[in-house]
């Protein structure tokens, strides 16, 4: 029998979720002392120790004789009942095995470790013998800082010395070395310090995301502004008076990339950094983080999507940072959309959530049209700074070079900056140098050996490369087809082309390349970043990575090469994309006093699109978009959900994607339509063949329900495999 408050008494059974693939609860005894409802475990399973979470009293339908006891409760606050909700709805949503869910709230190293500690340096009582420029150095630090204590690799940085003054010190007795545990409480954040000062239109929106607040009550409010509007300071006045209240606060960004500049902004607002979860952090870091959370100590989490999975303890508001972004859909492993975990975990916990966007998704716009999220508009710029003017470069009408990309008339603008001494962007959103390899002999084009993918050049790096699995090659002299030596030819621009092609026409020009794997490490894209904004760049040639929230004060013209790119596929949110992209492109330009414009080249002028974006009237857009989308009775209007059947031999996937497609009677008594199977558009990845099956139903089907049902009738053997992706983003 279970105690009050869910404690099991030593010897109670219990059932523990594990992280192991399986598909139940395990029956284990308390262990010595009982242990609550929630706690983290490690329990023996077979041979091996395993981490598990006590989930709810044992079953007791197994030999109990043969059941085995926790080895030990781990140093760890239990998991809160929300967050056990949270992580059983998610996996109710997206049709995922609760192992996997609990995989996602345990990415921490670690966790049954004892403390971990660290050497830390404070000031001794004693006076060294013999005073020199660099121990007075370091007897300073520690006295301005009233006495606070360093690690040896901070307190050298901050005095300008080597360790070996430190550590000599030290033998003096005017230091003190000292053990200190490394999970330590954040810095505590200042909701009363100081902000910029707001608008009129900004301090409307602030009051009314505090009263919503205030209400304790779960909400969403879509917070839509003109990029360069300020939306950021106005979420921020949410975060503080979040902390006021003694909750905690969720930043969500789409890019590492955008936490250093968000950082800096938030140490200014609050006078001390937040806790920052992403893949960049150290496991060190990432343990703090979570063991902190967990016990109230770090009050503000910026992060990637997967910090919704965090313990938080008292979670009372989350933002989502440019909430249209894709990049917030897991596509591997458990195909969640962070946007709306974030919704749902909101609403278990009773927590405000705010998306923010200047170009939202379709799905927000219309649950804002429908009355289910409130709506708050910030209209115009933020200071002296207007929208760019947007106009298109009609490429019929240009005398292009072949092999060239910049337009003359692109060519005379960025001229016309650089004499300005201000900054210029040419944006195209593909990666390397060239998207296709050609031979000139056979027509042969390179692909990855692996999948049904081109190899994309990257000439920096001197390599091919498939952009599905990742696989890279050197570049070849000879055609893998004919074997024609010297034929084989780069097709089409990418990023490192543009580049060359602007250094050969601006050779004065300081050049930046601006593209996600051009880089080590998020620390160097950071670096990078914050250097062109302090002018360390006349060009900047971008893939979509630009478009996502940088501030560039000196830049004031965007060139769009490729306009027409993102139109061509058949995703239904094709048009919605381009529209958001190029949006947010052109948003670079004109941040600060100085007018921006942007000029997109494009063979399409006439197009819906295209139009929609040079005019500016977003509702408009957004109106027309929506009833395309209605009248097919697809997404935000109706339900979608993507199989992907994959497995090495090919006749074997078919094979189960039409005995999935026989047995749809599940589907059909709930009036949905399958659709397929048929190849994936990349039939192939890393070896693995890939057959795709679309379910289409009306918006409030029981669609999850029909799709367990519908899938359990199917036996999957050996080494085939099947993924259900609820209302896919993406149609490879």
């Amino acid at each position: 029998m279970v105690q009050s408050a869910g404690f099991f008494d030593e010897g109670q059974l219990v059932g523990v979720l594990t992280t192991q693939p399986l598909d139940r609860l395990l029956d284990y005894r308390a262990p010595e002392g009982g242990c609550h409802l929630g706690a983290f475990v490690e329990v023996p399973l077979g041979p091996r120790k395993v981490l598990g979470v006590v989930w709810a009293p044992g079953r007791g339908d197994y030999d109990l004789s043969k059941i085995r006891a926790v080895i030990r409760v781990l140093d760890a606050a239990p998991m809160r009942e929300e967050l056990r909700a949270f992580l059983t709805r998610a996996a109710d949503y997206t049709l995922t095995r609760m192992p996997a869910m609990l995989r996602l709230a345990t990415r921490a190293p670690g966790l049954g470790d004892p403390p971990s500690m660290r050497k830390i340096y404070r000031l001794g009582h004693r006076a060294p013998d013999r005073m020199t420029d660099a121990r007075a150095r370091v007897l300073e630090v520690l006295r301005d800082y009233g006495g606070l204590a360093f690690t040896l690799k901070e307190l050298a940085e901050l005095a300008g010395v080597t360790s070996s003054v430190i550590k000599g010190l030290v033998k003096q007795q005017a230091l003190i070395e000292e053990d200190s545990p490394r999970d330590l409480p954040f810095p505590r954040l200042d909701p009363d310090r100081p902000g910029k000062a707001l608008t009129d239109d900004q301090a409307t929106a602030a009051d009314a995301l505090r009263i919503g607040l205030r209400s304790e009550r779960y909400g969403t409010t879509l917070l839509k502004g003109v990029t360069g509007s300020g939306k950021t300071e106005v979420y921020l006045e949410a975060v503080a008076e979040t902390l006021r209240m003694g909750r905690q606060a969720l930043v969500l960004l789409p890019e590492i990339a955008l936490t250093a500049e968000f950082l800096t902004r938030v140490e200014a607002r609050f006078g001390a950094r937040p806790a920052e979860w992403h893949s960049g952090a150290t496991m060190t870091e990432r343990r703090r983080i979570w063991r902190m959370v967990g016990q109230g100590e770090a009050q503000l989490v910026v992060g990637a999507r997967s910090a919704l999975f965090l313990p938080f303890q008292s979670l009372g508001l989350i933002i989502v940072d440019e909430e249209h972004d894709t990049s917030y859909k897991q596509e591997e492993g458990v195909l969640y959309n962070a946007r709306d975990m974030a919704v749902l975990r909101a609403a278990i916990c009773g927590a405000r959530v705010v998306l923010a966007s200047a170009t939202p998704s379709l799905e927000s716009w219309a649950n804002a049209q429908a009355g289910k999220y409130d709506k708050l508009e910030l209209t115009a710029r933020f200071g002296d700074a207007v929208l760019p003017d947007m106009r298109a470069i009609d490429m019929r009408q240009e005398a292009l070079q072949t092999g060239r990309w910049i337009s003359p008339t692109l060519q005379r603008a960025v001229a016309v900056r650089m004499e300005r001494g201000e900054q210029a962007l040419l944006f195209i959103n593909r990666r390397g140098y060239a998207p296709v390899t050609l031979c000139r002999a056979c027509g042969h084009q390179v692909g990855c050996e692996n999948c049904d993918a081109r190899m994309v050049e990257h000439r920096f790096l001197k390599r091919l490369m498939c952009h599905q699995c990742g696989e890279t090659v050197p570049i070849p002299t000879t055609c893998p087809s004919c074997g024609a030596e010297d034929r084989l030819a780069p097709v089409g621009p990418g990023v490192e082309r543009l580049t060359e092609e602007a250094v050969a026409l601006f050779p004065e020009a300081r050049v930046a390349t601006l593209s996600s794997d051009m880089f080590g490490s998020a620390r160097a894209l950071k670096a990078e970043i914050e250097a062109i904004g302090k002018g360390g760049a006349d060009i900047i040639i971008g893939t979509q990575l630009v478009a996502k929230g940088h501030n560039f004060p000196l830049l004031t013209l965007v060139g769009v090469i490729d306009a027409d790119l993102g139109l061509q596929g058949s995703d239904l949110r094709a048009a919605e994309r381009t529209f958001q992209l190029m949006r947010q492109v052109a948003g670079r330009a004109g941040r600060a006093e100085k007018p921006g414009q942007a000029l997109l080249q494009t063979y399409q002028p006439e197009h819906p699109v295209i139009r929609a974006i040079l005019g500016g009237d977003e509702e408009a857009f957004w109106r027309a978009e929506a009833a395309e989308r209605q009248a097919a009775g697809v997404p935000p209007y109706g339900r979608m959900a993507g199989i992907i059947l994959s497995g090495p031999d090919v006749g074997a996937v078919f094979d189960l994607g039409n005995a999935l497609a026989r047995a749809d009677g599940p589907l059909r008594q709930i009036g949905a339509q399958v659709f397929g199977p048929a190849p994936a558009p990349i039939a192939r990845i890393r070896g693995r063949h890939r057959v795709r099956l679309l379910v289409k139903a009306a918006k409030g089907a029981p669609l999850q329900d029909a799709l367990a049902r519908w899938t359990a009738q199917i036996q999957i053997k050996g080494d085939l495999r099947l993924s259900v992706d609820i209302d896919p983003q993406s149609f490879f």
